[in-house]
């Protein structure tokens, strides 16, 4: 064996799955050695990344309940951002009226778009589950990023990063929510939003936030991350009891969301500011927060996909699987 091909064994090794090292590793390793150059003594990166998005994409085929497990974690953060964006909208309509010297129109800032656009797709959501389903949450993320330098063109107040980067985050989950649940289950994410009203009425007029978007979001979201933990993680342990993964896949893949709503009280535990440290931690600490969540879950899904592969190469093939070519993967006939 070369030095190239051992590398590209290596490499082979380390992104596909077990079952497919076992069924098809020497014919990878062979593909890519006919097309490399005859001088060539390490694998190129663009041979690294193409082995890497192949077995990402077999990864991603042969982990049991991967699918349904994005499918249901869409599903939990599309209710989670239609509670956001209900809330934050009345708190948006309602600070003006409260506090009218702080406040020419009639709303507090720009997110006021985002927010109208997130309870838009929540009513499509039940009404038109699909492909126009699909583009208005696309949309809705894409509104949602652009508050941020649609308020450094126009000078117009936005909201913060920590209430911005969380309804951005579960925003791009909840694009994959399943189109084809019943009804009354497509209502999960209207009802939260409807729900929501009326406690952030009650909250605004009694507990009196200012004006202001740090004090609710400080509350607010890392609450909202505890409760959406907590219920995926039920979730999830009730599915596995019936031999069903995908609420373990989709907590898994719901881990950075829950992570960016918890920003504040981890970028507290980042930051060394000691008593009396303001309500809301030092820039530093949340950006530091922020890459941490940004690395740690994806992180953690991938090590569960490595897990995933390894242990299906333990299992015999059904029948079904047992028929198919493993190169093309079209059916043949057993000897």
């Amino acid at each position: 064996m070369t030095d190239l091909e051992r590398r590209y064994a290596r490499w082979t090794a380390l992104f596909y799955p077990a079952d497919d090292r076992r069924r098809r590793g020497s014919e990878l390793v062979d593909t890519y050695l006919s097309l490399a150059a005859p001088d060539r003594r390490r694998p190129s990166p663009a041979d690294i990344a193409d082995l890497a998005a192949g077995g990402l994409r077999r990864h991603l085929r042969t982990a049991p309940g991967l699918g349904p497990g994005f499918r249901l974690a869409g599903l939990l953060a599309l209710t989670t951002t239609s509670a956001f964006a209900s809330g934050w909208a009345i708190f948006e309509a309602l600070a003006p009226i409260v506090f009218r010297s702080r406040y020419t129109g009639p709303f507090m800032s720009l997110g006021v778009a985002a927010w109208a656009v997130w309870l838009l797709t929540a009513v499509v959501y039940v009404v038109a589950p699909g492909r126009w389903f699909r583009r208005l949450a696309v949309l809705a993320v894409l509104v949602t990023a652009g508050v941020v330098p649609a308020a450094m063109l126009t000078g117009i107040p936005r909201p913060p990063l920590i209430v911005l980067l969380p309804q951005l985050v579960l925003g791009i989950v909840a694009v994959g929510a399943a189109t084809r649940h019943r009804r009354w289950v497509r209502l999960t994410p209207l009802a939260a939003a409807a729900l929501t009203m009326p406690v952030t009425v009650a909250a605004e007029l009694r507990l009196n936030f200012y004006g202001d978007y740090y004090l609710p979001a400080v509350t607010a979201s890392p609450a909202a991350g505890v409760a959406l933990l907590i219920g995926a993680t039920l979730l999830a342990l009730g599915l596995a009891a019936r031999h069903d993964y995908r609420g373990v896949w989709a907590l898994l893949i719901l881990l950075t969301p829950i992570g960016m709503l918890a920003l504040n009280p981890l970028g507290a535990m980042l930051d060394d500011a000691g008593p009396g440290r303001p309500l809301v931690p030092a820039w530093s600490s949340m950006a530091a927060a922020a890459t941490l969540v940004a690395a740690v879950g994806p992180a953690l899904l991938l090590l569960a996909l490595a897990a995933s592969g390894r242990r299906s190469a333990g299992r015999r093939p059904l029948p079904a699987e047992a028929a198919h070519c493993p190169t093309c993967g079209a059916p043949s006939n057993p000897a």
